[in-house]
Order: structure tokens, then sequence, then C-alpha cells
């Protein structure tokens, strides 16, 4: 569906001269644990796959199972768990680490393999005169916290990203519990990394960061284990994307006010556990450039001090190939106007 199709606002126009030469269309949703919605912008209903970012929800059987104290897991391994990493040295050895604590070898991943994110670390392996092995992929370590799990709950730990096996129906529970919303079988897709991932409205997913932040409206158990999540997010913010990455850089300068995760197809979520705020936004076509300034202006308009933290963020500088800065990425005027309207109702 394109922004056309969807009838979403223009969020963000990428300015080149005197011209808007791109323009990115999507929805955003601002929402408190009890569901009631802050912002609304766009068709906030319509359902979309949460692909990477929901990877915190998908990690809390790690710790509601009791696999992270049975495997004395330490706050790398429960962030790299949670992670988009770039296959960097700390991010692989936190995967192998995790992996070795439960008995697990790499051949049981079923991420598939992919050159690392990282620059240098795809380098180093062109270097060695190596190919990528399934433990560079962005998502291993998530499939690692899922390995551990069954691991320790004595299940078959082969076949462990099939939608039937009791360790994804154990996922799929719990993002519907916390999100408040049924999952529907004929909406669920296969992600990149081979795990089910179900579609459902930013509505819901706003509900659900905001009930992972805040622990309110989650069980005490689960509220437990996503504090120690994000504790140990918050703690190692680079095993959680890698340096220089966009959610590495919001963790490490706004803990413990503000969790972000970053998703495929321009997905992007966000906890403000102070405020007890969640946030989901769906940039339509996808471009991760759209998504990260919308997060960025939105974490700035709800938290102060995140307007300098994010300064590189916000200031969406376009630069050609000479480093000559000749355009800017922009919030729209709809998007300006939402985020002033917000600003000024947090001041009241």
């Amino acid at each position: 569906m394109t922004g056309a199709d969807s009838g979403n606002p223009v969020l963000v126009e990428v300015i080149r001269g005197a011209l808007a030469e791109s323009r990115h269309t999507g929805a955003v949703a601002i929402s408190d644990a009890h569901g009631r919605l802050m912002l609304a912008l766009g068709d906030v209903e319509r359902p979309i796959y949460p692909r990477s970012a929901i990877k915190a929800m998908q990690a809390l059987p790690l710790i509601e199972s009791g696999a992270a104290d049975t495997f004395a897991l330490g706050e790398d391994e429960l962030a790299v768990a949670c992670a988009s990493h770039s296959g960097d040295k700390v991010h692989v050895e936190a995967v192998q680490s995790l992996l070795a604590k439960a008995s697990l070898e790499e051949s049981y991943l079923a991420c598939g393999a992919h050159w690392p994110i990282s620059e240098d670390a795809t380098r180093t392996l062109i270097w060695a005169r190596e190919r990528p092995r399934a433990i560079h992929n962005n998502c291993s370590g998530k499939h690692a916290g899922m390995l551990a799990t069954a691991q320790h709950l004595g299940l078959e730990p082969r076949g462990y990203e099939r939608p039937d096996h009791p360790v994804q129906v154990m996922i799929a529970r719990i993002i519907s519990e916390t999100c408040d919303v049924d999952l529907d079988p004929s909406r669920m897709g296969i992600d990149g990394c081979s795990v089910p991932t179900f579609a459902l409205p930013l509505r819901a997913l706003a509900r659900g960061f905001a009930r992972l932040g805040s622990g309110e409206g989650l069980p005490p158990e689960r509220a437990s284990a996503a504090r120690r999540l994000f504790h140990a997010c918050f703690s190692e913010p680079a095993h959680v994307a890698g340096e220089g990455r966009f959610d590495t850089i919001v963790l490490r300068a706004l803990a413990p006010n503000c969790f972000t995760k970053g998703g495929a197809e321009g997905v992007h979520c966000a906890s403000l556990p102070k405020l007890g705020l969640g946030i989901a936004l769906k940039i339509d076509d996808g471009a991760k450039r759209g998504t990260e300034l919308v997060i960025s202006e939105i974490v700035a308009a709800l938290i102060p001090e995140a307007r300098e933290a994010l300064s590189g963020q916000l200031d969406g500088e376009v630069l050609n190939w000479r480093g000559t800065r000749v355009g800017r990425i922009a919030p729209s005027e709809a998007l300006r106007n939402a985020m002033r309207a917000l600003a000024s109702e947090r001041a009241r």
C-alpha cells in the first residue's frame, strides 16, 4: 500500500535547492498503557508487520522462563537478544557466549547468513577470505535467546523458528497480551530471519511499548522481565545496534528515559518509561531515513533534553560525495504542527 493509497499524511520531506525532492507518508500512534491515544497521525488501525521493532517482546520468554537465570546471562547477552546488531566482534562474541552457556552451537541458528551491517566487520571477513555465517546475521542474538529458552524448557531446539514450536507460540501469546490485541493467524508473515511476524495496528503496538516501559497493565513477572531487558539495553547500548547507529545513539544519550527499536520497512517503536508512553510509527515506503527523523522529532517534543542529545539526527543533512551540504531531510508541516501541539499539551 503506497502513501497515496493509504491516505496517510506526508511526515517527512527531502529538500534539495528550493524543492521538496521526495516525500515520505506514514502513520504515528502515541499511547499510554491503557490504550488512550495522545496522538494519532494517519491510519493507526491498519495492521502492519512490526518486524524487528518488537525484539524486546520476543526476548521476554528468555527471562520469564527462567533461562536467563539458569544460564547466568549477563547484560551484554540480554541486550544482544533484543538486538539488530551490526555483526561486529563484540556482537558475535556475545551471541557465541549466550549459545555456549546454553550448551548450544552456531549450527542451531536458523536465521540464515548475510554480510554484517558493519562495513569494518564485512571487510574483516573479506580480507580473511571468509563468508558470513548465521552468527553475523543481525538477528542472531534474538535467535540465540529463543534457542536458550527452548533448551531450558527441555524442548527440541531444532525447529524453534516454526510458528507451531512452543517457543513461538509463547512469543505470540506474550505479544497478544502485552499489546492487548488478538493476533490473526491469516495475517502472519515470515520475517527475513525465518521466525513468524504478526501484523497488528500501530495503536496496539504503541500501547504495548507503553506497558513495557511502565510495567502498568502487565503481570508482575512480565513487568520485571521487561525492566530487566530494558536495563540491559540501557547498560549495553552498543549491543542493541552498533556504533554510529540510531538506536545505540538514542539509548546511550537518553537512558533510562527512552528506549527505541527499529524494524524493517520503515517501522520504529519507542518506550518512554517515566512518561508512561509508547510510540509506534510506520513510514509507508519503508525508508529508514523517514522513520529515524520522525521518531527523533517525537522524542524531542516529549523529552526536553532530547533535542540537544539528538541534534545530529534532527539536523537531517543531505551531503554530496564531497561532503558538501546540498539539502536536508525535514519534518513536514503536518508533523511540525503535531509536535508543537504535543509539546504544548505536555507543558500544561
